[in-house]
């Protein structure tokens, strides 16, 4: 499928093949080329024929034509093109990537192995994602260039480490472009000492004296060479200052009021813009430009209810046939944006003039988009604007969904947002499901955080919503949790169960969690029973990880009966549950473990333990019951396959867990008789891969990015000395020297994809 032919739904949004995500089509169209635009001739033969290295950067400020020059490059050239247009929203790492695997897959299919680690929440972006995305990109068959165009609006650490080690799988023959304001986020030095690099920037870019002419002549202005040439030295070549001259010029303006100096450099021309072109134009065009440009993209509709002036359509059409530095955004012609320099230009003179008409403009934008099934943008509206109700209202809805399209990233940034304006107090549901979230995600101070916060509110605040269902979730958060012991779990968790049957809501998390703490209080035929139901409700819901871990439980619960038939059987269902959902579970792979190893197949008992590894850091002590009860089933598979080693580094972290949350009922003992057990162990295990910590597994798939010791610490809250620390126990265990080494060893060993 060519750059052209994207997939699109109602709405003006695409649905993927893979993931349950809506993309705004638009971001991976290729902007047209408009009538009269001048032909940048000699650089698109420097791109198609007379240069081959397979990254481009083309740097330069705003308003020197980069996204012009490279859809011309893609109108003349017969190579495949994909498309992303950056915006402020991709600084989610899995937002940015969905987007770039779209793109891709619309030239050739990446397949769903990418799509099902970017629609999972629990997926690692530097362990799955980017690893997937990358050998997908480089075994296509036809050669691609994909342009990341605005790239420079990404400042997310994650997306710039990820965009910098897709760098390195560009196939041959294929191209990376990287457009924007600033240096791209990849390792330029190393770039341009191995060849790789071809640097286009401002100097390349400025029109020449002939492109000038040809510039304002197809603007309609007919000028003499002397006024070109005046012109041309003025604005030194940068195609939006000519064109803004040329503008102020056929509105009526003279030579002389073009005495400001105009610079890419120097974007301080709102005057000029407001003396020689807004103020010569009609005072209703003038007002519908500066208002109008609140928006990200708009639409004739939607431009009526911001300005609630009927007619609106009809003037944006006008706009748009009159060249007035307004981008098309579809083939049909209905959405466009300002050209980013235009608009940054307008806003202030709208800031300038009506300051006090920008949250009502933005407002109103919100809710257009509610009403249109546009709820994120209504949400970005709404911060825009300041409207908290509203925020709150719309995140309320969205931080679920978003949650399951695995934008932790993107609901952090709402919430930092609602928290700082105080606004969150109030949201019962949001602060409980996102207490959830965090402890699902294995984030134990967010979770703890947020748990505090509900108790608080609901205990104390009198302004707590009367909302049975958030008081029901309340009670699964504090069964999650589980910080008072078994017994308290049990009681949240029946409460729990007890509430949704209230509402006649059904929630197979409660019902597993109800099994469960029933299993820790010495009780496990009636931990059986809630879990047979909760397989039962998770089969109906669609919940594949519920639905695994109950499966798996009833399989522990036969184990523990001596049923082995059945309890290989429930196993074997629940890592196919696991598999179709395209995820990972550290329990359920013991599980699968511990059935292998009964049946004598020692090397499918290895593949899961390695498969447990890559899930385990996930699980901390703000889920202590689920983190303790898999490490000791790994722990047992570990002692019969005589790796003293990796059951010790388990026990530690079991005993780590078991410190902040004493009261586990029966793991404790169960703990205690392992530990017995490895005590009378005799003989020397060196430590292993087999044995990385938890910690080390969580850093272990950032050493594959580009990322520094102190970035890395950054991204883990850790010190720079802990990061080395722990990357020499890495070492140290794959049997590397340096981290490329350890790198290639963990793909070797399956701890890593790629």
């Amino acid at each position: 499928m060519g750059d052209n032919q994207v997939r699109e739904r109602p709405g003006g949004v695409m649905r993927a093949a893979g993931p349950a995500f809506d993309l705004v089509t638009s971001k991976l169209m290729r902007p047209l080329v408009r009538p009269g635009t001048v032909c940048r001739r000699p650089l698109i033969e420097r791109l198609t024929n007379g240069d081959a290295r397979r990254i481009v950067s083309v740097v330069a400020p705003a308003g020197y034509g980069k996204t012009t020059l490279l859809s011309q490059w893609a109108e003349r050239n017969g190579q495949a093109f994909a498309w992303v247009s950056v915006d402020e929203g991709d600084n989610d790492p899995k937002v940015l990537l969905t987007y770039i695997a779209e793109a891709l897959d619309a030239v050739e299919p990446v397949g769903e192995r990418v799509f099902d680690a970017l629609a999972s929440a629990a997926s690692s972006v530097p362990g799955s994602v980017v690893p997937r995305l990358g050998h997908a990109f480089s075994s296509m068959t036809s050669p691609v260039v994909l342009v990341l165009d605005d790239v420079h609006m990404l400042h997310n650490r994650q997306c710039q480490a990820a965009l910098s080690v897709l760098a390195d799988h560009v196939p041959a023959g294929s191209r990376l472009v990287l457009s924007g304001r600033a240096d791209p986020p990849v390792r330029l030095s190393r770039m341009r000492a191995e060849g790789t690099l071809l640097e286009i920037g401002p100097s390349d870019l400025s029109l020449s004296a002939g492109e000038a002419a040809a510039l304002l002549r197809n603007a309609g202005m007919a000028l003499n060479d002397d006024v070109v040439a005046e012109l041309h030295r003025r604005t030194e070549g940068w195609p939006a200052g000519l064109y803004l001259a040329a503008l102020g010029l056929k509105e009526g303006g003279s030579l002389g009021g073009t005495a400001v100096s105009f610079s890419g450099d120097d974007l301080f021309i709102s005057d000029y813009v407001e003396s020689e072109f807004l103020a010569r134009i009609p005072q209703r065009q003038r007002a519908f430009l500066t208002r109008t440009a609140v928006l990200e993209r708009m639409c004739g509709p939607l431009c009526e209810t911001v300005l609630d002036l009927p007619g609106s359509t009809a003037t944006l059409a006008e706009l748009a046939r009159s060249n007035m530095l307004l981008v098309p955004l579809d083939r049909r012609r209905e959405w466009y944006r300002y050209h980013h320099l235009f608009r940054d230009m307008l806003l202030a003179e709208l800031h300038r003039l009506e300051p006090g008409l920008v949250p009502l403009l933005r407002r109103r934008a919100a809710g257009w988009c509610l009403q249109n099934a546009l709820p994120e943008e209504a949400l970005e509206y709404s911060i825009a604007a300041g409207d908290v109700d509203t925020a709150a209202r719309v995140l309320g809805k969205l931080w679920l969904p978003a949650y399951q399209q695995g934008h932790v990233t993107t609901i952090q940034r709402w919430l930092q947002w609602l928290e700082d304006q105080g606004g969150i107090q109030g949201q019962a549901m949001t602060a409980v499901g996102v207490g959830c979230m965090f402890a699902i995600i294995g984030r134990p101070v967010e979770a703890e955080r947020w748990a505090d916060a509900v108790d608080r509110w609901q205990h104390g605040d009198a302004a707590w919503p009367s909302d049975p269902t958030a008081e029901a979730w309340a009670a699964v958060l504090r069964a999650v949790l589980c910080q008072h012991g078994a017994e308290q779990m049990r009681a949240d968790a029946d409460e729990a169960v007890s509430r949704f049957a209230a509402e006649n809501i059904s929630a197979p998390a409660a019902v597993f969690l109800q099994g469960l703490a029933r299993v820790l209080c010495g009780d496990p035929e009636g931990g059986d029973a809630s879990f047979e139901d909760a397989v039962s409700i998770g089969q109906r819901a669609g919940a594949p990880e519920v639905l695994a871990e109950a499966l798996g439980e009833r399989s522990l619960v036969a184990m523990a009966r001596g049923h082995w038939s059945r309890a290989e059987g429930l196993a074997g269902q629940a890592g196919a549950v696991l598999r179709r959902a395209g995820t990972e579970d550290a329990l359920v792979c013991a599980v699968q473990a511990r059935a292998a190893l009964h049946r004598g197949d020692v090397l499918a008992a290895r593949q899961q333990l390695v498969s447990a590894q890559r899930a385990r850091h996930r699980l901390t002590y703000a889920q202590p019951h689920m983190a303790v009860q898999a490490r000791i089933e790994l722990t047992r598979v570990h002692l019969a396959l005589a790796d003293l080693a990796g059951a010790r580094t388990l026990l530690r972290e079991i005993d780590e867990v078991l410190g902040r949350r004493p009261g586990l009922g029966t793991l404790a003992g169960e703990a205690q008789e392992l530990r017995a057990q490895l005590a009378g162990q005799r003989g020397v295990s060196p430590p292993g891969a087999s044995a990385l910590t938890d910690a080390e597994l969580r850093l272990l798939p950032l050493l594959a990015t580009h990322l520094t010791f102190g970035e890395l610490g950054e991204e883990l809250f850790i010190s720079r000395n802990t990061v080395k620390t722990e990357a020499s126990s890495i070492y140290r265990k794959l049997g590397s020297s340096t981290r490329g080494q350890a790198v290639a060893r963990a793909r070797e060993l399956g701890l890593l994809e790629g």
